[in-house]
């Protein structure tokens, strides 16, 4: 396994160091998060559909849970991300991965691979919060092969990944990032990014995550989700609260007899490098 200290020191863009302290904040229980994303990771893996033996690159990999999606096709995968504490935990989710799955600290926007060096490109919820969408755009398509293929899921412009984060910055204060990531869910925004290098598709998808009662989605959460943990870092005792009852009333508008029942919009983006 690789420590954090391993990854000090590989470049990661300077305004990307505060969004990387606050990834890492969910550590080993990120992967709960993706677990409960795993239907949409799932679709953005099956679309790539990579061959045995191709060299795939996971962007954002987190704690790396679409990089042994794609080794399950027998793929030789490379993941990346900016924050070491994830790749710690990748490391250890995945050390049973055969082909070995190999993490290395990286940033979107510059990726520390040779042109054409990779058959497929995946990233799953995550390229899509690089500060310069255009530079991560075109450091995909530079590193993924002609005719390679490029597989992205995304959560829509609009709908209930909006409303999550607008709870956040409600609490958390700071300024939404502009552009903001849910951009790259417009097609229009994405064929701007990309269409100059790949052909593309578009599919949307609706993600189902599902829990018995709002305070089990509080704690997940408040557990794996590094902005949520970081808002409460923040905030005295009378805010927390405060906050916790924001995403409890938002978590309660998904109450089925069943238990809550959440659906959240995404665009899966496919392509062919030109």
């Amino acid at each position: 396994m690789h420590s954090s200290n391993e990854y000090a020191g590989v470049a990661v863009q300077p305004h990307h160091e505060a969004a990387a302290r606050t990834w890492d904040l969910g550590g080993q229980d990120y992967d709960n998060i993706s677990f409960g994303v795993s239907d949409a990771l799932t679709h953005a893996a099956q679309r790539l559909n990579p061959q045995p033996g191709q060299q795939i690159l996971d962007v954002a990999t987190g704690t790396g849970w679409s990089a042994r999606n794609a080794a399950r096709y027998g793929a030789h995968v490379t993941g990346v991300d900016i924050a070491s504490g994830l790749l710690d935990a990748a490391e250890d989710l995945s050390a049973h991965m055969q082909p070995p799955i190999r993490f290395q600290q990286a940033d979107a926007e510059q990726l520390p691979f040779p042109d054409g060096s990779f058959d497929g490109v995946i990233s799953t919820f995550g390229v899509m919060f690089a500060a310069d969408q255009a530079q991560a755009a075109r450091e995909m398509a530079r590193v993924c092969r002609s005719g390679g293929r490029l597989s992205l899921a995304v959560w829509a412009s609009e709908g209930a990944v909006l409303d999550f984060f607008g709870v956040i910055g409600k609490h958390s204060g700071d300024p939404a990032p502009e552009p903001s990531p849910l951009a790259w869910g417009d097609p229009d925004h994405a064929r701007a990014l990309l269409g100059e290098h790949f052909e593309l598709w578009f599919e949307p998808g609706i993600n189902n995550h599902y829990f018995d009662n709002v305070k089990d989605a509080w704690e997940w959460y408040a557990s794996g989700f590094g902005p949520i943990r970081q808002v409460m870092n923040n905030l005295s005792a009378s805010e927390q609260e405060a906050f916790r009852q924001d995403i409890d009333d938002y978590h309660g508008k998904y109450a089925t007899d069943a238990g809550l029942h959440i659906r959240r919009e995404y665009l899966l983006i496919t392509g062919r490098r030109k």
